[in-house]
């Protein structure tokens, strides 16, 4: 199994209700691609870190093998969600891909 995990931070011009509407959408639109991607076992965002956190959002998913992550990768709907609700907000993104 490989885990594929990302941290987001938002651009600094949003206000934080306006923060809050684009977590949500984020979380949204990438938990709804559980089930419609060859390989993708599980997905889930957390939006809501603790105090300490530097970092405005994670991204938690599982995928069967590194195929099927490149697969993901490159999938009209994922790239549909990056582009149209993730890309346009973000500052920053940290990824870290490893084998389970």
């Amino acid at each position: 199994m490989v885990k594929h995990v990302i941290l987001w931070t938002l651009k600094e011009e949003f206000s934080p209700e306006e923060k809050a509407k684009i977590k949500a959408g984020i979380k949204e639109g990438l938990e709804a691609l559980q089930g419609k991607i060859p390989g993708l076992i599980d997905i889930k965002v957390y939006t809501e870190g603790l105090p300490s956190s530097n970092a405005d959002l994670m991204l938690d998913s599982s995928f069967e093998d590194e195929a099927s992550l490149k697969g993901y990768a490159v999938h009209p709907e994922h790239v549909a969600v990056a582009d149209g609700k993730v890309r346009p907000y973000t500052a920053s993104r940290v990824c870290l891909d490893f084998q389970v």
